[in-house]
């Protein structure tokens, strides 16, 4: 394929384009440094590697292995493609390899039985497993290592295959979920892998954040406290993107001290020149703003349990926990914020092209110009969506380049993905538009370009997508496009926040109460927990263990706290937040299963009359029969979407701190937040025109989280100039445009937020704004905000007022995940109100 000069004038159209470009930046190559094979290391696998083109490795590579070879926890934070996985098998093989020696060279001895050395994997897909078996496959083949037993492990793993693994495997892959679900529930069974337990590999750790990350972290102090109790002590080698402070990090997410842990961070893998865009859509003319039809992604993810009475006075921004595809993100300290009076978002007239639509044209020209590319999207409804419209791009110009052109996204059937991924591999295809997905270490090398539409959320994301073009010391090119918000267009013209600032630190809690309490429960199920081992948990375990015996979960006994229930322990969470068992999508005509849905975004995806895209193709919904996790779904070409529209209501159960800003209450605490999903729209594809609503009758669901709020008491609204008819506009405005800046605060997503403006609220009494966490028990973020609450304010105000929209637009106060079509909305009224409450902000 051409070089990046080539193919950033494929980008730029020969300069038809170059407008659109706001800063070009290139990052200049990185030669390799090479290292000697360790001298431990099996010559087998040595052999097998070099068979594999692995002449020598590189220097991270040895300096990792040697750590872990010494029995030093250890952590391999470099970039994508360096080569991190043999820096993990080569020790773990070579111990597997010299246990099995010991065993035939002496078969009598009973330690050489009990104690050969084994080695268990953990990822955060299914997808990343398989793809490591099929690397190692290709490993122990060269290496002519037949003695190597290896096999994946998984909920889908037949009981068959499961027992020959608990009975003969050396190498399992699994993941975090089977951990907690099965293998620590069932760890007599297990006892053999335990009992000989040498590593434990955790790769893609960085993916192991918010909740989520607090959930894996406290299943490996579950595994470490079984893997003692049956006399192993396992060292943790963990694979992570670049990240701030991973020994830190690492340590935080086992359970041991930072100095425990060994950080190899310097990379010494080779890197080709690669070429940065970052890049903006051109205006629409002849469009005038509101246009809250313009959405370019799902408009949520996950709904919530509740009681029936939900109503909202105002709006409500939807909660939207993530899918299974979106790895969430999370961390405590601030990127580079906004000096105080900094204008925060660049002046607009005309609402802008969507980054979906502007993606799938650049996707079809780098495609027919020969490039292999992937597409990242924001959404499994972007990925399709980008897929078909580049297809149909270049049909116009050759119907087999059409061919060339995917989707790839959560929810395939893993066969589909394997095709995919393959295809993708050897060229077959050109190019992909996936989720984040492919973001994670699945082996895809060799791609030339790049695309992201809209910022992923942080910059540990952002190099992880990018380092997918020209690896291997190849040239990429990588283009970043930004979606109508204020975040994506500060971004995109303040170059230093992106390409000068350091990559994010992986923050979780994991004493987090809401997530420690199931676990000590499953702990208890597992072996009963004894005082000793409480330090294992945190600080706070002995208070939350004495709630839990008080409310009947745990009972105490002098040899400790037990699980004295008939139902698995292990039940009381769910480690993705994902609701449930995933609802399966198949067609009713020929039973043919299509894919999967996450249980919690069922409800918006797949209700009755939804149009579900898999593929390029449409299928209608028939029927969603939540109870059976089942949705039968009809093929039809349609010319139209669907959209769901939900309400929400937020009920303060606790108020933790609380501070006066003269007139005002800057509140922070525990909330109810209650969604239902109440119709969906039909919209013509592609001018998104409205055609019809249509009722639904769906549950209403809970969530209980942590938000913060302020008031706006009447005194402070006529200050203001904003009279009765203009409040919920005005706090509309506020709630919308204060969501989309706090990720510059709080380094998360949108997505992972929500919140609610209401013009009377029945616990403040007074008119509010809400944004809360979008995740049970809460993440940080929203208690990020309540610590930063003027500057967090400030920047929100700049950034509605440097916009020069007349009423309001997606690059300032409209949403695109709004739970009331963006209506009402009033901007001027929202800068006036901020100006009032900052002024008290500031005394």
């Amino acid at each position: 394929m051409a070089g990046t000069g080539e193919l950033l004038d494929v980008l730029l159209a020969g300069g038809r384009r170059a407008d659109r470009a706001t800063h070009v930046r290139v990052l200049p190559e990185r030669a390799g440094e090479h290292a000697d094979w360790p001298t431990w290391a099996d010559t087998d696998l040595v052999h097998g590697y070099r068979e594999l083109g692995v002449e020598r490795p590189w220097r991270h590579q040895v300096e990792a292995a040697d750590a872990a070879w010494a029995g030093r926890h250890a952590v391999l934070a470099t970039s994508t493609g360096s080569g991190k996985s043999l820096a993990f098998w080569l020790p773990a093989l070579t111990a597997v390899r010299a246990a099995s020696a010991s065993g035939v060279l002496a078969p009598g001895r009973v330690e050489t039985v009990a104690r050969r050395a084994s080695t268990l994997y953990l990822c955060p897909t299914k997808a990343l497993a398989a793809d490591q078996l099929a690397a190692l496959d290709r490993l122990v083949g060269a290496a002519r290592t037949r003695d190597v037993r290896v096999a994946t492990c998984d909920g889908d793993t037949s009981l068959d295959e499961r027992r020959w693994v608990q009975e003969h495997a050396q190498v399992v892959l699994t993941n975090p979920d089977f951990v907690h679900f099965a293998l620590l529930p069932q760890h007599r069974r297990w006892s053999r892998l335990l009992g000989s337990l040498r590593y434990v590999v955790v790769d893609e750790c960085h993916a192991f954040r918010g909740v989520f990350g607090a959930h894996v972290g406290l299943v490996l102090r579950r595994l470490r406290r079984i893997a003692e109790s049956y006399g192993s002590s396992p060292v943790f080698l963990l694979a992570s993107a670049t990240t701030s402070d991973p020994a830190e990090s690492a340590a935080r997410l086992v359970g041991v001290d930072p100095d425990d842990v060994v950080a190899v961070t310097a990379d010494a893998s080779p890197a080709g020149r690669k070429t940065f865009v970052l890049w903006q859509p051109p205006e629409l003319p002849g469009r005038e703003a509101p246009w809250s039809a313009l959405v370019d992604d799902d408009p949520w993810a996950t709904p919530v349990p509740v009681p029936a009475a939900a109503t909202t006075a105002g709006d409500a921004e939807r909660t939207a926990p993530p899918s299974p595809d979106d790895v969430w993100r999370v961390d405590t300290d601030p990127a580079p914020a906004a000096p105080e009076g900094r204008i925060v978002a660049e002046p607009d007239e005309l609402p802008r092209r969507t980054a979906t639509a502007e993606v799938a044209d650049l996707l079809a020209d780098l495609a027919a110009a020969g490039a292999r590319t992937l597409a990242f999207t924001r959404s499994r409804r972007g990925a399709e969506s980008v897929a078909a419209s580049a297809q149909r791009a270049l049909d116009e110009v050759d119907p087999e380049l059409a061919r060339t052109v995917r989707a790839y996204r959560g929810g395939y059937l893993p066969e589909e993905r394997r095709e995919l991924e393959r295809a993708i591999r050897s060229g077959d295809l050109r190019g992909l538009a996936t989720t984040n997905a492919l973001e994670l270490g699945v082996d895809i090398s060799g791609l030339d370009a790049v695309l992201i539409a809209g910022w992923p959320g942080t910059r540990v994301s952002l190099w992880q997508q990018a380092g997918r073009a020209g690896r291997a010391g190849a040239e990429g090119l990588v283009a970043l496009v930004a979606r109508e918000d204020p975040l994506d267009t500060f971004l995109v013209h303040h170059p230093e926040a992106i390409l000068d600032a350091p990559v994010e630190a992986t923050v979780f809690d994991a004493t987090n109460p809401y997530v420690l309490a199931p676990h000590l429960c499953a702990a208890a199920a597992e072996l009963p927990l004894r005082a000793e081992e409480l330090a294992t948990f945190g600080p706070q375990t002995g208070e939350l263990l004495a709630e839990l015996v008080e409310r009947g979960a745990l009972r105490r006994r002098p040899s400790g706290w037990y699980w004295t229930h008939a139902e698995p322990a292990t039940r009381l969470t769910d480690l993705r937040g994902t609701g449930g068992d995933p609802v399966r999508v198949v067609e009713s005509a020929t039973g043919r299963l299509l894919g999967t849905v996450d249980a919690g975004s069922a409800d918006s995806t797949v209700h009755d009359g939804a149009v579900y895209v898999h593929q390029g193709l449409a299928f209608v919904v028939d029927d969603l029969r939540l109870a059976d996790g089942v949705a039968l779904v009809t093929r039809r070409d349609v010319d139209y979407g669907t959209w769901a529209r939900w309400v929400t209501s937020t009920d303060i159960v606790s108020v933790d701190e609380q501070v006066a800003w003269g007139p005002l209450t800057w509140g922070f605490g525990h909330v109810d937040v209650t969604t239902q999903v109440l119709s969906y729209q039909r919209r013509r594809l592609p001018d998104l025109q409205v055609l019809g609503s249509t009722d639904l009758d769906l549950p209403a669901r809970t969530l209980r989280t942590t938000a913060v709020w302020w008031t706006a008491p009447a005194e402070v609204l006529a200050a203001a100039g904003v009279t009765v008819e203009a409040v919920p506009g005005a706090l509309h405005a506020a709630e919308h445009a204060s969501i989309g800046l706090l990720p510059l605060l709080a380094t998360c997503d949108r997505w992972d937020l929500g919140g609610l403006s209401t013009a009377m609220h029945a616990d403040t009494e007074q008119p509010t704004v809400f944004v809360h966490d979008a995740f049970p028990g809460g993440a940080g973020f929203a208690e990020r905000g309540f610590r930063l609450g003027a500057t967090w304010l400030r920047a929100t105000r700049d950034a509605i007022a440097a916009c020069r929209c007349s009423t309001g637009c997606p690059a300032c106060v409209q949403s695109p995940k709004c739970g009331n079509g963006n209506d009402p909305l009033d901007k001027a009224a929202a800068i006036r109100l901020l100006d009032v409450v900052l002024t008290h902000a500031d005394g």
